[in-house]
């Protein structure tokens, strides 16, 4: 009985798995242990575009050296963040969003809470910057977007940031090397 009942689910499964097909995308990504991921996204159901915006406007506004938007930008993010319906997410796509956007939230919240200190705020905002990074390599934007690499960021490790122009505009040293970085790639 346990046999025909299990039988019955996995059907179940597998039929609404290939009926959702047509409506999936598959993306693939490498975690941090080199372990590929895949994860599959109805873009019907389930948007980054407000937390992208949100990343944006912080970015934007340390590129221009403003402390005081860029923690606004922050506190905004955070309370996107608080919005997000994760109900429309499967086990492993919910999995992998709250991994990376326990994160953010932490980053956002230092970054918000740190108006005055803007090298507090770009220490932090290194970190957000990959966490937002791998949330569009998993989930996807509506957006045409670019990951941009400064070499002298983060103490001459070098650091990525994404950026919805092309041209260039730092935010990691603002008006002291506006242009000091390269396009990486395209999303």
């Amino acid at each position: 009985m346990k046999n025909l009942i299990l039988s019955a689910v996995i059907m179940s499964f597998v039929l609404v798995s290939c009926n959702q097909k047509k409506q999936e995308e598959t993306i693939n990504t490498t975690t941090n242990t080199t372990e590929k991921v895949t994860v599959k996204v109805n873009p019907n159901s389930f948007s980054i575009n407000e937390i992208v915006s949100d990343y944006l406007s912080l970015k934007n506004a340390l590129a221009k050296d403003n402390s005081n938007a860029t923690a606004d930008a922050g506190k905004a993010m955070v309370e996107t963040l608080g919005k997000i319906d994760m109900k429309k997410l499967s086990g492993e796509q919910m999995k992998n969003y709250m991994d990376i956007a326990d994160d953010v939230k932490e980053h956002a919240t230092h970054i918000g809470d740190n108006a005055g200190n803007i090298a507090h705020q770009r220490e932090h905002f290194v970190l957000l910057s990959k966490d937002i990074n791998d949330l569009i390599k998993i989930f996807g934007t509506d957006q045409k977007l670019y990951q941009d690499f400064c070499p002298m960021a983060d103490e001459g490790k070098g650091a990525i940031w994404i950026s919805e122009v092309k041209e260039i505009k730092n935010p990691y040293f603002g008006s002291e090397m506006l242009t000091c970085g390269s396009v990486r790639k395209e999303f």
